[in-house]
């Protein structure tokens, strides 16, 4: 069972584990995603990533539990046919204890589906535009409520959000959140505050 987090910060070591896993696996795996507290962007395309791998090898990726958040993530990206589990299916233990293995049922499901390379390739690029798309919007908004408050360009505005995110270890889409958010009245956290005033300040400083 996969816990905590699958962000940015881990993808690398997910990706590693999973293909590993994926390699001693015969048929591909199974996973239990229900105690993932947290999965973002880099999360799902470290799932996508491994999934056509798994794919290239005549093997299965599946998720057969997830938490709430990443049924939201699948729901919004509408990927969770992507990740379908046959009904029945008996997990084993892996070669990774958090990952588990699957039998040859989903395998075979899939090329009764009969799903071209084209069609899969088509089906991911989708997903990662839709995945995108539930970001972006917010990003930008937060962009424009620096570049409304402080007088910033496009650019430094998007500077500022970058650099107060690597320097409070805020996720660079919760932040622009709070900053919306803060337009209609929320409270802005003190250290997003204080970062964003010396941020602007360094960037608004003559050259």
């Amino acid at each position: 069972m996969v816990s905590r987090e699958i962000d940015i910060d881990t993808e690398h070591t997910v990706r590693r584990a999973l293909r590993l896993a994926l390699a001693r696996s015969p048929e591909g795996l199974d996973l239990d995603l229900a105690g993932v507290g947290f999965c973002d962007c880099a999360g799902l395309n470290v799932l996508l990533s491994v999934r056509r791998i798994a794919l290239a090898e005549g093997k299965a990726l599946g998720v057969r539990a997830a938490s709430a958040g990443v049924e939201r993530l699948f729901a919004l990206t509408d990927a969770s046919s992507l990740f379908s589990h046959a009904p029945g299916l008996t997990a084993a233990d892996g070669a990774v204890d958090t990952w588990h293995e699957h039998s040859p049922t989903t395998h075979d499901l899939m090329e009764e589906n009969d799903v071209s390379d084209e069609a899969e390739e088509l089906r991911v690029e989708v997903v990662q535009l839709k995945r995108a798309m539930l970001t972006r919007p917010v990003i930008d908004l937060a962009r424009g409520v620096l570049m409304a408050s402080f007088g910033l360009s496009p650019d430094d505005a998007w500077n500022v959000l970058v650099d107060v995110s690597q320097h409070t270890n805020t996720k660079l889409h919760q932040l622009a959140e709070d900053l919306v958010d803060s337009v209609n009245g929320a409270p802005l956290p003190e250290p997003l505050q204080q970062r964003i005033s010396t941020e602007v300040a360094e960037i608004s400083r003559p050259a």
